[in-house]
């Protein structure tokens, strides 16, 4: 995630740019590895992904007690001094969307049950979530909520509702319907500009409660997934005519030359940012809408975000740093690869995520990056930390479920 926080028409066939990962050149070669990669990822390594997921949801609490886990563990987030515990609300729903892939439904409605609690008992009370909770005292509150970061970005309100919306499709228990209509009518509500051309969606609500003027095509994709589940989920098309203005902003990104999309638009909601240029909207535009005209930006990051580093290859965060993998970007793409089905991508996918695993902990968490210092160009840094969200987009990968997607 960016912090600033049928479909077979066309086959796309593996370019210069990755060519090495099709033909096995970036893969190790003991005798014992033909069988992991060939499968993708061992079934061990996806059961100890679980293990890692669970463990972080219950260091804080356990039972019935709602509780959020924590991001990120070890490395630059963790010293014998201090540790950084804050629950990004996006790594939570990646959480939940995991569980509910693998059956795990019992803790999926936890943790979202545990979010309904966030957003109903806001400070402000609009409907809203926020960035990030404090996991270390969700379980001792009392009607009160110990926010992390406050901010209330649009796309972290999109996942939210995402994950809400595939609780209630599995469970039908209304309250998961109720508390993503909220969300949809927030981001509705705070967000929408059909002032400033190309129309879609801002960014959200700053820590200060200030509006975000720039549009995000990750937000936008975000929100267009999540209002066309709303359609879906309620019968009522204007939710759909919503997810129309998302997904026509992210059409306007999309550069008609190489394929790949920009980042969004700069505060004036006009002027197109066109530095850097991240993963993550290029494969997620793909997922979300099966369109075949993104087909094109899933190549784009092969062909120009490919990274090694630290025995692993994937893709980077953004063309502004490719020296160390990305490795929650590189299950979106493995994933991607699969969801997409051209020649030569079910391979690929699976030797991704092959790699991915091989950074994985003997705790079973996935690192945010192959090494510290990942330069996002947006002003921030991914560590060799474990992370949730990583883990989760692996495990997603690893079971080929799609969670832009009922």
């Amino acid at each position: 995630m960016t912090f600033l926080t049928s479909r077979r028409g066309l086959l796309i066939v593996a370019s210069s740019a990755f060519t090495g990962l099709l033909t096995g050149a970036y893969l190790p070669t003991p005798a014992n590895a033909a069988p992991r990669w060939t499968a993708g990822c061992s079934p061990a390594s996806v059961r100890s992904g679980f293990d890692f997921l669970k463990n972080k949801f219950d260091e804080y609490g356990s039972g019935d007690a709602l509780r959020v886990p924590r991001s990120y563990t070890g490395g630059f987030f963790e010293t014998p001094t201090w540790t950084f515990v804050s629950s990004f609300t996006y790594d939570d729903a990646l959480v939940i969307l995991a569980w509910l892939a693998r059956g795990d439904v019992e803790r999926a409605v936890l943790l979202g049950d545990t979010l309904l609690y966030a957003q109903q008992h806001d400070p402000i009370g609009d409907g809203r979530t926020r960035a990030s909770y404090q996991p270390d005292s969700f379980t001792v509150l009392t009607g009160t909520l110990d926010i992390g970061s406050p901010a209330a970005y649009t796309g972290n309100q999109a996942w939210t509702g995402m994950a809400f919306a595939h609780l209630y499709a599995r469970t039908g228990q209304r309250r998961f319907l109720d508390g993503a209509l909220r969300l949809g009518g927030w981001i509705f509500s705070n967000t929408l500009d059909v002032a400033r051309a190309p129309y879609g969606y801002t960014g959200g609500r700053s820590a200060d409660d200030q509006p975000i003027t720039y549009k995000a095509t990750e937000h936008n994709i975000d929100v267009g997934a999540f209002f066309t589940m709303l359609g879906s989920l309620t019968g009522n098309r204007v939710w759909r005519d919503r997810a129309k203005t998302a997904f026509s902003f992210v059409a306007a990104m999309q550069e008609s030359s190489t394929g790949h999309l920009w980042t969004g638009t700069d505060p004036d909601g006009v002027t197109v940012n066109r530095a850097p240029i991240p993963e993550d909207v290029q494969v997620w535009a793909f997922l979300a809408t099966l369109d075949e005209r993104y087909r094109r930006s899933v190549t784009w990051v092969l062909d120009h975000l490919s990274a090694s580093d630290a025995g692993v290859h994937g893709v980077s965060f953004s063309n502004a740093d490719t020296s160390k993998v990305w490795l929650e970007g590189t299950g979106q793409t493995a994933l991607a690869l699969a969801v997409r089905r051209g020649k030569g991508d079910a391979l690929l996918s699976k030797r991704l995520l092959w790699n991915i695993s091989q950074a994985q902990g003997s705790n079973g968490g996935i690192p945010a990056a192959s090494s510290d210092g990942l330069d996002t160009g947006f002003g921030d840094l991914y560590y060799r930390s474990f992370h949730t969200g990583a883990t989760a987009w692996y495990l997603l990968a690893a079971l080929g479920s799609n969670p832009f997607r009922l």
